[in-house]
């Protein structure tokens, strides 16, 4: 099955010149959810990650469904101020603004395999600041992994010595 065609483009969202990339009709859609969970933890499959780190806010979708299939547990990158005990926190710059995000101090522990799961990888910056910080926090990961790549961005440059996996490149 094609997953692009799941995926629609939304022109000028959420600002204008930024080409948003719609997931919804392929999560709506059941035998495309379940190829593109499968597609996205096969290559993990054996390799005994012990935590697969989700990233605010669709990475959420994807993440907690990777985890099971990989029998892991979950860990949450969320926006400043949305985790309710104490966290660390990275900031970082986006193809249209800056943020920071945080987690829960103990959400790694030292030594834990980690897989770390987004929907998409645009400028890089989101996924190198949850880096920071399960670095920070100990984890070994075992790989970053994403369902959109973005080519013409470049995110991977801020990903350099990391194993990185794009199911759908544009």
């Amino acid at each position: 099955m094609d997953l692009k065609s799941k995926v629609r483009n939304i022109p000028d969202w959420p600002k204008p010149g930024v080409n948003f990339k719609d997931i919804t009709p392929l999560l709506q859609d059941a035998a495309s959810f379940r190829q593109m969970i499968d597609e996205l933890a096969t290559p993990y499959q054996g390799k005994k990650i012990d935590v697969v780190v989700a990233i605010d806010a669709r990475g959420f979708l994807l993440a907690t469904a990777v985890a099971y299939k990989l029998g892991a547990g979950v860990a949450l990158v969320r926006k400043k101020g949305k985790l309710p005990y104490k966290t660390i926190s990275e900031s970082y710059d986006l193809e249209y603004g800056s943020n920071v995000v945080e987690m829960h101090e103990d959400a790694v522990v030292p030594g834990q395999k980690v897989l770390i799961v987004d929907d998409v990888l645009a400028t890089g910056g989101t996924m190198a600041a949850a880096v920071k910080m399960v670095q920070k926090l100990g984890g070994e990961i075992i790989g970053i992994s994403f369902l959109i790549g973005l080519s013409f961005l470049n995110g991977k440059e801020k990903l350099k010595g990391y194993e990185v996996k794009e199911l759908l490149v544009y």
